[in-house]
């Protein structure tokens, strides 16, 4: 109902990959859905398997050059955020790498911290614990700008210029919702992601405070949906 009492928390694949992956859909994103808020990014980390020597992004450019179609890299399913980061760093490095989907962000990281994979694209909040341990090595961040977390580990785009991928998350209402209800809910919670101890909390689990206009998520909505969709196009990602 477009009263402002059923909202949508979502991340990115309902609203910018499905629509590029599925032949049908119920509804369209764009048009069906009226953004509020977006409300936070969490950055992704690109980790390696201890046993693989590559230390940074470019030895492991290298690395999978040697051995094309023989590294693997460990997804939470098929079109999910970690796969087309997978097809995104395929694409701009000129590797060929095999991509493994798992039934979820657990398996996808334990595969991995067994060694059963190569590499994974994974969220921060997953994969600290397992780099801190030394059970995996961080390589680099997915987004433009480094971690303050991690503040030493270099971004993928300090090597392949212009690389981003991640999983961001947004409030969305019915698209009939009216604009002043709409605009009510976007106050409402933007005065919530400026409250010092929400920053904390989001920062300290990985995340980015976002906030802003409702325009400010449609139109990273708009983008990421023509963004994702040349990358499936060009690396021919199909969901059966």
């Amino acid at each position: 109902m477009p009263d402002g009492y059923t909202l949508l928390m979502s991340s990115p694949s309902p609203l910018v990959v499905s629509p590029h992956l599925l032949k049908t859909m119920p509804y369209d994103p764009q048009k069906d859905l009226a953004p509020v808020v977006w409300i936070a990014a969490v950055p992704a980390l690109m980790v390696v398997h201890p046993s693989i020597p590559a230390k940074t992004v470019p030895e492991f450019i290298k690395l999978a050059k040697s051995k094309p179609g023989q590294l693997t890299y460990s997804s939470s399913g098929n079109g999910g955020t970690g796969h087309l980061a997978g097809a995104l760093f395929d694409l701009g490095a000129g590797t060929k790498m095999i991509h493994v989907p798992y039934k979820g962000t657990g398996p996808a990281t334990t595969a991995l911290v067994a060694g059963e994979v190569t590499l994974s694209f994974g969220e921060s909040i997953a994969l600290l614990p397992h780099i801190k341990s030394g059970r995996l090595r961080a390589l680099a961040v997915t987004t433009l700008k480094r971690f303050p977390i991690l503040p030493d580990l270099p971004t993928v785009a300090e090597t392949i210029p212009g690389y981003i991928a991640g999983p961001w998350y947004g409030i969305l209402a019915p698209a009939k919702t009216p604009a002043d209800i709409v605009a009510k809910l976007n106050g409402a919670v933007g005065s919530i992601l400026r409250m010092p101890d929400i920053q904390a909390n989001l920062a300290n689990a990985g995340a980015e405070t976002k906030g802003g206009s409702p325009a400010d998520l449609a139109a990273q909505i708009k983008d990421e949906s023509e963004r994702w969709g040349r990358v499936i196009k060009a690396a021919g990602i199909k969901v059966e």
